[in-house]
């Protein structure tokens, strides 16, 4: 993990991130690099490349996949990346508590839709309902984040106990779970599809549920220097991707289309895999349910107001 983080930063680098984003291209448009990961969450961000809407703000815009947004972490600390995309905003919320990020959000990426993400099990597990997982080991992406989050939050409303959560990057949780290396996984599309196709993974539990249905969950963010000293070219970068959602929103056909783009989904595996939620406009309000979420479980230290971090 260290050494696939060095070589993050270096290929951040060497796509020359914030500390040159004055400039621009031939064109004339503003430079803006962007760290992004493989999931439905950038959906936005692709149709915003694909049907020129960045062009139209006058942005000239890189994209850079990562595995993790995390590993993006220290690149857009150190304005080595301008912008990450489907950054999981518990991380980033802790990152700017600690101080060891000044964060700013320029727009949501998704919120939570039914079965946009699942715990999945072999299909011949002894674990039959949610409460069999108190003690169980289930695989999420990043410890003390989003996935344990909410899935806990869904156990305790159930009245039912917590697992013990192992860190195992989305793809391989497939790999994971067929070795049994871990009891279930909590995968997020198209992860989450691809798992259940292929080793015919049984789902137990929607992770989108209540009372974290439509809950934000990911979304663009950036640093307080950036959004200031750049400030036109964030707000471009914030109406362009508010187009994007409102696009994927009205039209998922546009999401499925763009998938097989920039993730390993085929065009058939797309046509079927369950969405998650593309809000129009960031919500203050509704941000609000994950930090108090977050403070309930010991996941934020403070209480914090959303609206304060949130480019407008």
């Amino acid at each position: 993990m260290a050494s696939g983080a060095i070589a993050l930063a270096l290929v951040l680098a060497a796509c020359g991130g914030g500390g040159d984003s004055d400039s621009a291209d031939d064109g004339g448009n503003q430079k803006i690099s962007v760290a992004a990961l493989p999931l439905t969450d950038a959906a936005a961000l692709y149709i915003a490349r694909d049907r020129g809407l960045f062009v139209k703000e006058g942005l000239d815009v890189t994209i850079q996949p990562v595995q993790q947004s995390i590993q993006a972490l220290p690149a857009l600390s150190r304005g080595q990346v301008d912008v990450i995309a489907s950054a999981n905003y518990v991380t980033f919320l802790q990152a700017d508590e600690k101080g060891t990020l000044d964060l700013r959000i320029l727009a949501e990426g998704v919120r939570t839709a039914p079965h946009m993400m699942d715990v999945l099990v072999p299909e011949d597990s002894p674990i039959k309902t949610p409460a069999d997982l108190k003690g169980r080991t289930v695989a999420v992406n990043i410890l003390n984040n989003i996935q344990s989050l909410t899935l806990d939050a869904i156990l305790d409303q159930q009245g039912a106990g917590h697992p013990t959560y192992r860190q195992i990057a989305f793809p391989q949780m497939g790999p994971a779970l067929q070795k049994g290396q871990v009891d279930a996984v909590h995968a997020v599309e198209p992860f989450d599809s691809a798992i259940q196709g292929e080793l015919k993974a049984r789902v137990l539990l929607d992770g989108g549920s209540a009372p974290v249905r439509s809950l934000p969950i990911s979304g663009y963010v950036t640093t307080r220097d950036f959004a200031e000293k750049h400030a036109k070219a964030a707000a471009a970068f914030k109406r362009a991707i508010e187009a994007a959602s409102k696009i994927a929103a009205q039209d998922p056909s546009a999401v499925r289309a763009e998938l097989p783009k920039y993730t390993k989904v085929t065009a058939d595996q797309a046509k079927t895999i369950n969405l998650p939620a593309y809000p129009v406009a960031t919500d203050a309000a509704q941000l609000r349910r994950l930090t108090e979420l977050m403070r309930k479980q010991g996941l934020l230290k403070k209480a914090i107001d959303p609206a304060t971090l949130l480019v407008k």
